[in-house]
């Protein structure tokens, strides 16, 4: 599976988004740091949810971040979070 498919996985699991989009951006940042060849380091993220109803804009980024701990420690190297609103 794809790290596009696990983080879109765990994110649908964790929150029933009513709309998500996962962009790998990792051939934007061929070069930098954190960057390997095949991609899948580099992520941004929109999503629009329900559960994040009432929540700050750092509790929201928080439990983005708590949902995709494993994937952040192993193999990701940035992730761009756009909380978008739920329609």
């Amino acid at each position: 599976m794809s790290m596009t498919d696990t983080i879109r996985d765990k994110l649908t699991e964790q929150f029933s988004p009513l709309h998500l989009e996962v962009i790998d951006e990792s051939e934007s940042h061929h070069g930098h740091g954190g960057w390997r060849e095949g991609g899948e380091t580099h992520f941004r993220v929109r999503i629009a949810t329900r559960n994040f109803d009432g929540m700050s804009r750092v509790a929201q980024h928080r439990a983005i971040m708590a949902a995709l701990d494993e994937e952040l420690k192993v193999s990701v190297h940035a992730l761009a979070i756009e909380v978008v609103p739920a329609p």
